[in-house]
């Protein structure tokens, strides 16, 4: 019984998905492959589901960004203008 009480909870926590800004992200070897491009300047805005919050915040530091903010997602599209 108590694993159904889990299993719910795994389901809605999987389903979650949070926006990050990122700054300071450099266009490399790497980041070319991104559905997305990379500046120099300004800020990145990323869609993660919760499930790869942990990695996606690796690879961000490793590649020499900046997490700015972490929000949940809200279905808005962020716009990578802001700043």
């Amino acid at each position: 019984m108590l694993s159904q009480f889990a299993s719910g909870s795994e389901t809605e926590a999987a389903s979650r998905v949070f926006t990050y800004e990122v700054q300071g992200l450099r266009q490399s070897d790497e980041t070319e492959n991104q559905s997305y491009s990379v500046r120099r300047s300004g800020s990145v805005f990323m869609n993660v589901p919760y499930g790869r919050m942990n990695m996606e915040m690796q690879r961000i530091l490793r590649l020499g960004g900046k997490i700015v903010s972490i929000k949940p997602y809200d279905g808005a599209t962020a716009s990578s203008d802001e700043e």
